[in-house]
């Protein structure tokens, strides 16, 4: 049967008109869906902008004093944020001021990795190197091992010890972010950031004379120096006080234990996915966390190929911007009456800690043949 030509005309004619309705209509469709993304986005960031420049401010802050007076850059942070700890529960604050204290800070960590350079290794020489890994696990178990003792269960123990043995506040913080949540952990964590900040600039400037009483030359004083003292900071100052090749040393083996953060966590991270049980959502703690698995693959990747300094110095201070906000942001999320709460034993079995890892590895490089010569 064959149809006139006017009719195929019109059909076709029809065809294409409703061919390009539904074109117009799918674009107008994705043109509306990309501007309830942008428009979601943009009502996002506006919510979480002004508790993340409240922290950032913080930040800065600190940072100048710090640069000004000699103070802990991280402790100042801390103890700002705390006396504006109300502002964490303004509305307008509060959303931002969270993903500070939370997202900055595994930013920060995962930055961390490319402060690592296996060929440090070599350079520190084996001995050394086994010293200081298994400095790591013994003060860890000596922690837990006799946080009964101060009336404190693995938490605290595993967070504080965790501090100790590695590198401080900012192991403190990446300790945090895998323990279990409770109404106590924000003020557990504060507590360590100070404790260990506190002990951390007390040791720079006793262990340099601890160690001429002890009979080091300067690389076994950097040793002992990078070895025993929990932050970054003050490892660097305390090690350049006695001579260039003592800081240069200490600041080598500091950077080591630093590299212990990831296999500490990872291991962590396995127990406790282990022990738990599932959040109401159904969901478990991941075997290991997004944050040390981006630690691990940018060590890797700086120990496998020469980056551009400037690349490299960008990220590191990125990092140390990213922990100072995020430390901040602990602060204001801080009430200094709880902090009093965790008590004169929580001091105790810091001080414990610490003093347990400086004799320990005296006794080390004192009695084992382990010094390079």
């Amino acid at each position: 049967m064959c149809f006139p030509t006017h009719y195929i005309l019109l059909a076709d004619t029809l065809a294409n008109a409703n061919l390009a309705i539904c074109i117009q209509a799918k674009h107008s469709y994705n043109s509306k869906v990309a501007y309830m993304n942008f428009s979601g986005w943009n009502a996002r960031i506006q919510t979480l902008l002004p508790g993340v420049l409240v922290a950032v401010m913080i930040a800065l802050a600190s940072k100048f004093v710090s640069e000004q007076y000699g103070a802990p850059s991280m402790l100042l942070a801390l103890l700002f944020g705390i006396s504006l700890n109300f502002l964490s529960r303004d509305a307008r604050c509060g959303p931002g001021i969270a993903l500070s204290a939370r997202t900055l800070l595994l930013l920060g960590v995962a930055l961390l990795g490319l402060r690592i350079n296996f060929d440090m290794v070599g350079a520190i020489g084996w001995p050394i190197v086994a010293m200081v890994v298994l400095m790591v696990p013994a003060t860890i178990g000596f922690g837990l091992a006799t946080s009964r003792l101060f009336g404190f269960r693995y938490r605290f123990a595993f967070l504080s010890a965790g501090a100790v043995a590695i590198c401080g506040a900012s192991a403190a913080l990446a300790i945090a972010a895998i323990l279990p949540k409770d109404d106590k952990s924000d003020d557990r964590l504060v507590f360590t950031v100070v404790g260990v900040t506190i002990l951390s600039t007390i040791a720079m400037i006793v262990y340099p004379i601890l160690s001429q009483a002890l009979g080091f030359d300067d690389v076994t004083a950097g040793i002992y120096l990078g070895a025993t003292i929990h932050d970054v900071a003050q490892v660097v100052g305390a090690g350049f006080s006695i001579s260039e090749e003592a800081g240069e040393t200490a600041t080598l083996v500091k950077l080591l234990r630093v590299a212990m953060l990831a296999p500490v966590v990872i291991i962590a991270s396995v127990f406790l996915r282990s022990v738990s049980t599932s959040d109401p959502s159904g969901t478990r703690p991941p075997i290991i966390p997004g944050f040390v698995l981006a630690f691990i693959l940018l060590a890797t990747l700086n120990s496998a190929a020469t980056l551009p300094a400037p690349l490299l110095a960008i990220a590191v201070d990125g990092s140390g911007w990213l922990l100072l906000t995020a430390i901040a942001a602990v602060g204001l999320k801080t009430c200094p009456a709880e902090i009093l709460k965790v008590g004169k034993l929580a001091a105790a079995l810091l001080v414990a800690e610490t003093l347990f890892l400086a004799a320990m590895v005296a006794l080390a490089l004192t009695q084992l043949p382990i010094i390079p010569t």
